[in-house]
């Protein structure tokens, strides 16, 4: 990456970054993560910032998890907001990268981006992080139990978005749990017990990504997603009886 030019790692991904390998191969790290259901005025700017300033250091490089869907999105955003390509040109590199038409709050961000003056960019605090502030263990569990039950309206729909939460994506929910069970194995918390509780956390985060997986694909399998859900749902019962009840 450093030989193609590439001097700073914008992630837009909710996985911590490693910070160190990055520095060992001259490259910086900033994390601003996004969800897949898009992502708010506050941090397209804050991406705007980052990536123009980081520019001027050298090419930047838009990463994620997946590397065709946050990340794609993050990018045509980025890109339509600093005047380089018009949003239906950034929408058509989306499609280039293969981020699925499921995350359509990533294609709504790009699509309804428009140039943002150097001056509302200039107000943008100017430092960023290397690594985004985690969430608390409560917090993930909360958003995790969240992200569950909004899976069950979504199962109840035939794995389509509810008539009455248009708002639901199912794929950007299955992602969203993905995200904070892999944040929670992670943690301060599973740092402190036993080895197996960030592992039962990573064979949950497992199941939910081959869920999130069934969920991207057209038409989607109901039954076969309805069964990796449940998988899912188990896993989670299994960890909390010997780490929650």
């Amino acid at each position: 990456m450093y030989a193609m030019g590439v001097r700073t790692v914008i992630s837009v991904d909710g996985a911590v970054p490693n910070v160190e390998a990055a520095k060992a191969a001259g490259l910086r790290y900033i994390h601003l993560p996004i969800g897949y259901n898009g992502f708010d005025q506050e941090r397209r700017l804050q991406l705007l910032r980052a990536t123009r300033d980081a520019m001027n250091d050298g090419g930047v490089y838009m990463h994620c998890h997946h590397g065709k869907h946050r990340s794609a999105g993050a990018a045509a955003a980025v890109a339509a907001g600093l005047g380089w390509m018009t949003p239906q040109q950034g929408v058509a590199r989306m499609k280039v990268s293969g981020t699925s038409p499921s995350y359509e709050g990533l294609y709504a961000c790009a699509n309804d981006s428009t140039v943002i003056g150097a001056e509302v960019i200039d107000r943008v605090p100017a430092e960023f992080p290397e690594v985004w502030k985690p969430a608390t263990f409560v917090h993930q569990m909360v958003e995790i139990d969240e992200a569950a039950d909004q899976l069950k309206l979504i199962e109840k729909a035939g794995w389509l978005s509810p008539k009455d939460h248009p708002d639901l994506v199912p794929a950007a929910e299955a992602a969203r749990l993905v995200d904070h069970l892999r944040d929670a194995a992670a943690g301060e918390r599973a740092k402190k017990e036993p080895a197996e509780f960030a592992t039962m956390l990573l064979a949950s985060m497992h199941e939910a990504q081959r869920l999130e997986g069934l969920l991207a694909r057209s038409p989607t399998d109901s039954a076969t997603a309805t069964a990796a859900f449940k998988v899912v749902v188990a896993s989670c019962k299994d960890c909390h009886a010997k780490y929650r009840d």
